[in-house]
């Protein structure tokens, strides 16, 4: 075979090798293509058709942008609970979960608690503090009864608001915790109560179906004129320190 010859073959094999190769590189091409399309627009595996991303632990904790604390979700013996600080590293907000019901708890800037929600056993309950994180207003609701509770700088109770299945009752304090003042509608008929610094009964008006009556007390609670107005008429009694009837009318 001469010389021209054997080039020419050799140009045909280089040919041929030249063409292999470029259907390998056609199908490796149309390999990748293949399978970049079925990772990206095929079908997904299940987790991912669930949309649900699942991290499990203890505690998390928050941090800003110059790495101090802002927040932490806890979860101990306790249950529960999620704190959220101030730029101070101050707990401003705490919701926990514990034995006795789920609990939020709001403080100032000095950590002292300024409101207070929970839900226990018996019921929600609502708590304001004031500056000094002393109780001055407290809601709550038991069973069938609602209590509205406001309080002094002292903690005394100075205003109290019930309402139950009976009827309600709204009873005023003084300085001292003694009730001065009542209104009451029980079962339908309402009565005014006022008192004095002994909690002794001074003034008392009541109206039902049948009538009104007005009892008026000394300073020991002793009945000293009584006063009734109904459907049989009116009548007007008056007594001695003893609460005895010394002289009526008619």
């Amino acid at each position: 075979m001469s010389t021209d010859e054997r080039m020419e073959k050799m140009e045909g094999q280089l040919a041929r090798i030249r063409w292999i190769n470029r259907c390998l590189i056609a199908c490796i091409v149309l390999s990748l293509g293949v399978w970049f399309i079925s990772k990206t627009f095929g079908p997904k595996t299940e987790w991912a058709q669930s949309g649900l991303k699942e991290i499990r632990a203890n505690s998390f904790i928050l941090e800003d942008e110059n790495g101090n604390p802002r927040g932490a979700l806890v979860v101990d013996k306790e249950g529960p609970m999620l704190a959220l600080l101030d730029e101070n590293g101050n707990p401003r907000a705490r919701l926990s979960v514990g034995k006795d019901g789920p609990s939020l708890a709001l403080r100032d800037e000095n950590e002292k608690l300024r409101a207070g929600l929970s839900v226990v056993k018996d019921g929600p309950r609502l708590g304001l503090f004031d500056e000094n994180g002393e109780p001055r207003a407290g809601l709550g609701v038991i069973k069938d009864e609602s209590t509205l509770a406001l309080r002094d700088e002292n903690g005394k109770t100075r205003v109290l608001l019930g309402v139950s299945e009976d009827g309600l009752i709204l009873a005023l304090h003084d300085e001292n915790g003694n009730v001065r003042a009542g209104l009451t509608v029980l079962e339908g008929v309402p009565a005014l109560v006022l008192t004095n610094e002994n909690g002794k009964d001074g003034v008392a008006l009541g109206v039902s179906k049948d009538g009104s009556g007005l009892d008026l007390s000394d300073e020991n609670g002793k009945t000293r004129a009584f006063l009734t107005a109904g459907k049989k008429g009116s009548r007007l009694e008056l007594c001695d320190e003893n609460g005895k009837v010394i002289w009526s009318a008619p």
